[in-house]
């Protein structure tokens, strides 16, 4: 089970704001778009909330270096995204969290940098779960051949990675969302960036908790060949049961992190 310094590794990953820092190095080709992702994280994270009010236009025009143009655009992307309102003469505020665009990649990402959190796992997993196996059954029934050759692809990648030949979170990333893809479904397509960007998180912590460093190709494997074989029910089985388990393992993982008592307390979780 993740322990004290386990989880503090993880947090340590990831990039928290501290004070009025410098706009960090961060995704986004233009000033803008580098404008909304500091700014983003510190709302989801909690530097900026409800209770804790967002600076006024000139302070963060100030801050950036940048024209008032410019970050009206920063503040009406977050505005679009369900974090901030902003009104003439009244200002810019943080919205409630259940106002947020969750299915925004963006926002997901944003998230992920918060402390770790057993529960944003166990709701992605629950959302995967309600997703991936109808999506592995259709793409059995309709996936097109080069839509089949890049789940293959992607399963050979994964072996590769066993052998320390290829990434292994990226080749597990390209296998689901080669099978999303592989629906036909523009619904399902749009789905992959979500997916993907939660998995970069949820795939490290997952095999952490099963102890080991990769995902196993065989689970995989037998989506793949359903789809291959044009067998849609053993296609979803076999996903549904792949994440079903990893859900299994999040909760067993969160219930024992409840039981670990802490130093000077009775018992805590992470």
């Amino acid at each position: 089970m993740p322990n004290s310094s386990s989880t503090g590794a993880v947090r340590g990953r990831r990039t928290h704001l501290r004070g009025k820092s410098a706009v960090p190095r961060v995704r986004g080709e233009n000033l803008t778009y580098r404008i909304v992702e500091d700014l983003g994280i510190a709302v989801v994270t909690g530097r900026y909330s409800e209770n804790n009010p967002f600076p006024v236009e000139a302070d963060l025009c100030k801050q950036y270096g940048v024209s008032r143009s410019i970050l009206r655009e920063a503040v009406k992307m977050l505005t679009a995204k369900g974090l901030l309102d902003a009104r003439p003469r009244q200002g810019t505020w943080v919205l409630p969290e259940d106002t947020w665009n969750l299915l925004d990649p963006d926002v997901l990402r944003w998230l992920l940098e918060r402390k770790f959190s057993y529960s944003l796992l166990i709701e992605f997993a629950q959302m995967r779960l309600a997703v991936e196996p109808i999506a592995a059954g259709l793409a059995a029934l309709v996936a097109k051949p080069h839509e089949k050759a890049a789940v293959m692809a992607a399963i050979d990648r994964m072996a590769a990675a066993e052998q320390g030949e290829d990434d292994p979170m990226s080749s597990d990333m390209a296998f689901h969302v080669g099978v999303l893809r592989a629906t036909g479904n523009r619904f399902y397509a749009q789905l992959s960036d979500l997916i993907e960007t939660a998995l970069r998180f949820s795939i490290h912590m997952t095999n952490y908790f099963k102890g080991v460093k990769l995902a196993s190709v065989v689970d995989h494997r037998r989506v793949a060949d359903a789809i291959m074989a044009s067998d849609a029910v053993t296609a979803e089985t076999a996903m549904r049961t792949m994440i079903q388990e990893t859900l299994d393992l999040i909760r067993a993982a969160e219930a024992g992190a409840a039981k670990t008592p802490r130093p000077g307390k009775r018992s805590a979780g992470i």
